[in-house]
């Protein structure tokens, strides 16, 4: 069976370039590559019928004496040295060559990204870090700026970073060529794995800095002003960018994580936006009505009027007296609740005066009528 033109294997006009080639030549690669034509008996004899058209024209010689003689020019020895020995595709060997342009387009997502993210790979970016920062409700009311201490590795100044003495760049790795990544053939596949010389860097330091020992970087602390704004909550989350741990050789320096943790109040306690507490209120007060006055967490003072005969339990509103909203939004309420509170340690006449006033008020509790005669409700019905 007579070969098929090269040209229209891979479907371009013989004035082509070498770039339109190259396209053409991963275009149908990916088109007819075995492992996606699994269902196709001829895929691996046309894909490697488009490997060796490509194979020869992209080296410029080869291409030269085939424009002239076609394939005659590969099967006498025509055409000189240039030619593949042994016929037009040369085995492995060529295969792998030609294959290699195709091969990042194909696996690359499955093998890291090839040489080229290799390459890329010199510099690696500094880790994130988190801080944890506890402050007070007050200080979560107003807002507040804060200078923290963060440990961190930090680039290194006799090194300018780079982890060569006296700044100088590292050199290219020998092994890897700078790809960072090394292909081995296996039978018909072509195997990547990270460069063992310089670890997938691609490139290597031959006099490593005696202050950071290569890395480029070193541990410090830091003082950093952080900005706390007024409403935040415990899990509140602060990022500052770029203010993590320096990078390797260079490489982008990370972030840096700020989880607020509000510590509990004395007084207050909080929900969301609201704030409340329980205020204590004598008897007296509490039976004929009166005023108590409060605290709010701006440092501000209230007067709260209690109704006349108000109960333990009882709820008040201050609005707008509680915590603002994050990033804006208004702000809450302070909810205060009544707690009655019952004498203790009476004086004979407080006595006296409780035990005259308990004969006059058998009408003046009308919670403890109702519960009371429900009761006895309940017990005449078990009797019947």
């Amino acid at each position: 069976m007579a070969k098929r033109d090269y040209y229209e294997v891979l479907g371009v006009s013989r004035g082509a370039s070498a770039d339109e080639l190259k396209k053409a030549y991963r275009a149908k690669a990916k088109e007819l590559h075995p492992d996606r034509n699994s269902d196709n008996p001829n895929a691996e004899a046309e894909f490697k019928e488009v490997n060796e058209a490509y194979d020869v024209l992209k080296d410029a010689d080869k291409k030269a004496a085939y424009d002239r003689f076609g394939h005659a020019a590969f099967e006498g020895g025509m055409g000189g040295g240039g030619g593949p020995r042994g016929g037009g595709f040369s085995g492995n060997g060529d295969f792998a060559s030609a294959f290699s342009d195709v091969f990042e387009d194909l696996f690359g997502d499955f093998m890291g990204g090839g040489g080229r993210a290799g390459a890329r790979s010199r510099a690696q970016r500094g880790s994130d870090l988190r801080y944890n920062l506890r402050i007070n409700l007050e200080e979560a009311y107003k807002g507040v700026q804060k200078t923290i201490n963060v440990p961190a590795s930090v680039p290194c100044d006799a090194c300018h970073g780079t982890g060569a003495e006296g700044g100088a760049e590292p050199v290219t790795c020998p092994t890897c060529s700078g790809m960072g990544k090394v292909r081995a053939q296996q039978g018909f596949f072509t195997v990547e794995r990270t460069c063992p010389t310089c670890n997938g860097m691609g490139q290597m330091v031959k006099n490593p800095c005696k202050v950071c020992q290569g890395a480029g970087r070193v541990e410090k602390e830091r003082a950093l002003s952080v900005n706390i704004p007024a409403g935040v909550e415990t899990g509140t989350r602060i990022r500052l960018a770029g203010e993590g741990e320096a990078g390797l050789r260079g490489g982008p320096t990370g972030d840096l994580y700020i989880f607020i943790e509000v510590k509990e109040h004395a007084i207050f306690q909080r929900d969301g936006v609201h704030l409340f507490f329980r205020v204590p209120v004598p008897m007296a007060t509490a039976a004929l009505g009166g005023e108590v006055e409060v605290p709010t967490i701006d440092g501000g003072r209230s007067r709260v009027k209690v109704p006349a005969g108000s109960q333990t339990g009882k709820q008040m509103r201050l609005r707008g007296k509680g915590m603002p909203a994050l990033r804006g939004g208004g702000t809450g309420d302070l909810l205060i609740e009544l707690v009655v509170e019952t004498p203790v340690n009476l004086t004979a006449r407080q006595r006296e005066l409780l035990r005259e006033f308990e004969k006059l008020s058998e009408e003046n509790n009308p919670e403890a009528s109702s519960f009371f005669k429900k009761v006895r409700s309940f017990w005449d019905g078990m009797k019947n």
